[in-house]
């Protein structure tokens, strides 16, 4: 059965992936961003190859945008059967007492509240209707804390231990939680967390191949397609020559 997803952070890297692929689908797609024009340029290109999309301008660090918008939905496409909680960032690789308190904020406010967030305004009709699934785009940085990366890998554990926390809470339903753990992806993600230094995020990917979004797209489809009774819970996923977040073999 075709589903409705929404899906945050869908204007690059993983969330766009995922968003062609379960348009691809023939599921029904809500995107959200902060870019309208890339957002409507997302929706323009997936409608003409038959798709059905709706575009959500928002930030999820603004809790009363967020909760406009979900709660304004049209009735058509107020039932939400996957929530793609995608929207996420990592700022700076400096050590925790050189940090930017600036960075900080963004990262928990996007990483854990914005979660936190289109949770609470979500998974309360799925409870309802006593289905849905939740989709967490966690990281291996949840799994243990790596040089410089301080704050963003406590952002992901805190995602861990959210979904963790939210599978124990709807266990009594059919809603299902799953939490993506991505090693190194090669998205515009290092670009941003290096302020737009596309030379220093390059020089992360050298001498791995690293995954793409769409391995992280696959398992996503995968999950939200999986037989009612089968709950992915969660999946670390690595490239080839990477063991950890911080043991990385380059040839």
């Amino acid at each position: 059965m075709n589903k409705i997803v929404l899906i945050t952070g869908a204007t690059s890297g993983i969330g766009l992936v995922c968003t062609r692929r379960f348009a691809a689908n023939g599921d029904r797609v809500i995107i959200t961003g902060r870019n309208k024009e890339r957002l409507e340029e997302i929706r323009r290109e997936l409608v003409e190859k038959g798709a059905r999309v709706l575009a959500l301008v928002f930030d999820v660090r603004d809790r009363q945008q967020a909760k406009a918008l979900v709660e304004g939905l049209p009735a058509e496409w107020k039932e939400v059967d996957v929530l793609v909680n995608n929207a996420g960032l990592a700022l700076g690789l400096e050590a925790e007492y050189e940090g930017n308190p600036e960075d900080w904020d963004e990262m928990v406010d996007t990483n854990i509240k914005g979660l936190l967030t289109m949770t609470r305004l979500v998974v309360p009709g799925m409870v309802a209707r006593n289905r849905g699934h939740v989709i967490n785009v966690g990281s291996v940085a949840g799994d243990a804390a790596y040089a410089g990366g301080n704050v963003y890998c406590a952002t992901k554990a805190a995602v861990k231990a959210l979904s963790d926390g939210l599978r124990i809470d709807v266990a009594d339903t059919a809603v299902r939680v799953t939490n993506l753990k991505p090693g190194l992806v090669e998205t515009n993600f290092s670009n941003v967390r290096f302020h737009g230094d596309r030379e220093r995020a390059a020089k992360l990917y050298q001498g791995i191949k690293p995954l793409t979004g769409d391995d992280i797209a696959d398992v996503a489809v995968y999950a939200a397609n999986a037989p009612e009774h089968v709950q992915i819970a969660e999946v670390l996923i690595l490239a080839t020559h990477q063991a950890s977040g911080s043991v990385i073999v380059r040839k």
